[in-house]
């Protein structure tokens, strides 16, 4: 399984970005999929997962602002950011696990990575 993320970029406080996360394989429909950040000397975080039945979780301090999708049809992944806040502002990668079970909030449960792309919310 190979991810490519993209769509970060630079955004003012308030805005809005989407992120997309692409995978291969044919079988992305049965993938729990994730989205972690990581910000300048800080862990890595779990963001938002949806699994394979739809069913979404999110951390906290995006719940509201942030809102995770699939398209199985286009084996895409998005995650909608919204309200931006400054310490939103890391390095987003998106993660996959083959698996049938709940959203999995543990980075070590997720198998295959992608290589990150940088979100960065200006004050």
């Amino acid at each position: 399984v190979q991810l490519q993320a993209y769509g970060g970029g630079l955004v003012q406080a308030g805005g809005s970005l989407r992120l997309s996360c692409a995978a291969s394989g044919r079988t992305f429909s049965n993938y729990a999929m994730g989205w972690f950040r990581q910000a300048p000397g800080k862990e890595r975080e779990f963001v938002a997962g949806i699994n394979w039945s739809d069913s979404t979780y999110y951390a906290d301090s995006v719940k509201g602002r942030f809102a995770i999708s699939r398209d199985n049809a286009k084996s895409t992944v998005y995650l909608q950011m919204n309200s931006l806040k400054p310490e939103d502002t890391a390095v987003y990668y998106c993660a996959a696990r083959i698996t049938r079970t709940p959203v999995a909030t543990m980075s070590a449960l997720y198998r295959y990575w992608g290589q990150g792309t940088q979100v960065t919310v200006s004050s």
